[in-house]
């Protein structure tokens, strides 16, 4: 089921980047208040970002939507 974007403090849509999306990606997750969390949707599963996210103690859920979207839950451990 796919989960609504009102339920996360902020939004990011990685597809709307023209280039690498990391910077934009960690500025997002900068501006996270201690339990908000960051709804990241991209057109493929970003697995390198996993562990990035881990050494800087986020952790992720990640939902594929269709072959060519994917949803990735973020929040601060």
């Amino acid at each position: 089921m796919e989960k609504q974007a009102e339920a996360y403090e902020s939004t990011l849509d990685a597809r709307e980047i023209d280039g690498e999306p990391f910077g934009d990606i960690m500025s997002a997750l900068e501006e996270l208040s201690a339990d908000g969390s960051l709804l990241l949707i991209n057109s493929f599963e970003p697995e390198p970002l996993y562990d990035v996210l881990e050494t800087r103690g986020f952790t992720h859920e990640t939902e594929q939507i269709s072959p060519e979207e994917y949803h990735v839950e973020i929040r601060r451990t």
